[in-house]
């Protein structure tokens, strides 16, 4: 039975726990322990979820074979390979690094360990996202908008890297992991920060796709929707509801003007979070390939950085370059 631990147990790491907690309460696994630097916070959730607690992550070598990572960014690339280099299994949350140099020697030091890394793009596992997966094929428009209310998360990284990094995973995704993005424009500003706090970029791929993303943590409700069209659909997802339906054209019947049919997709009702860890320890009993590997989330970090280099260039000439702390 797989030994699991979370390291880093703050507003999400605790969710991770939480679920560690109720996969092992199910006989999946043994939820070991919890670490955090804050010995108080490490007790707190320890004792909530019944693990040991402690605050140096490298105690757990030797006495875990898997471990969710939600610390800082910052921090991601020094954790994450010293693990995986001693054959212990990691899920870190996205964005997978700092850097592509940090993001590289990740998934080296996961071949090197010959342990998995896979890297929480929990969207891939939205059931509404699942749900409509097969009817995809050949998009060639997206209009997506990710907006979330203010918080004092995530504050380390802009709104590219927080949120808008899901879809850029996303998108590259459905379109083809291998298509090239052969144009990029992207503007953003900061508002409550001094980082990027709103963005939009817009994305054309070498397939003709064309992707227009907005993101914003400043906003006054929470959005989650994404429309695409493909040669005689309409699709469109709220994340949030978890709804999912493809709309085209029906046959005529009695009179010669078609109409429209729209389906509903059926939604299996599932917790993303807890779908990606079941992925995540089903990929180390099974031996098979993670279903977001490092590669992947290698892929949306350049995505995401280049669309940072496109706001910061766009910023210097409008002048609000003043105004951001550097990416």
């Amino acid at each position: 039975m797989l030994r699991t631990a979370v390291i880093g147990v703050g507003h999400l790491g605790e969710q991770h726990a939480r679920i560690h907690a109720s996969l092992a309460e199910g006989g999946l696994s043994q939820f070991a322990g919890v670490c955090d630097i804050d010995a108080a916070r490490a007790q707190t959730i320890g004792r909530k979820w019944g693990a040991k607690s402690i605050t140096d992550w490298r105690a757990l070598i030797g006495e875990v074979d898997a471990v969710s990572l939600a610390v800082p960014t910052e921090s991601h690339c020094e954790i994450a390979c010293e693990l995986l280099d001693a054959g212990i299994h990691v899920l870190v949350e996205k964005p997978i690094s700092r850097t592509l140099e940090e993001g590289d020697r990740m998934i080296a030091a996961g071949k090197q360990g010959n342990a998995i890394l896979q890297v929480g793009h929990a969207e891939r596992f939205n059931p509404a996202l699942v749900a409509l997966r097969p009817y995809v094929r050949n998009p060639v428009y997206f209009e997506i908008h990710r907006v979330g209310q203010f918080t004092a998360r995530s504050l380390d990284i802009d709104v590219v890297l927080d949120l808008m990094i899901h879809d850029l995973d996303i998108v590259q995704w459905l379109v083809g992991e291998e298509v090239e993005v052969t144009s990029l424009h992207a503007v953003g500003i900061p508002i409550l920060t001094d980082r990027v706090d709103a963005a939009n970029a817009r994305l054309e791929f070498a397939t003709g796709a064309v992707a227009n993303i907005t993101a914003s943590r400043v906003g006054t409700e929470r959005i989650r929707k994404m429309r695409f069209f493909q040669p005689r659909d309409y699709i469109a997802v709220d994340y949030t509801t978890n709804h999912a339906s493809v709309s085209n054209l029906s046959p005529p019947t009695v009179t010669p003007w078609p109409g429209v049919n729209t389906r509903i997709l059926e939604v299996e009702n599932i917790e993303p979070l807890r779908a990606e860890i079941e992925s995540f320890l089903n990929a180390i009993t099974s031996g098979s390939p993670s279903l977001v590997s490092g590669e992947d989330g290698r892929r949306a970090l350049a995505l995401a950085l280049r669309t940072l280099e496109q706001i910061h260039a766009h910023t210097a000439k409008s002048g609000v370059s003043a105004f951001l702390q550097n990416a």
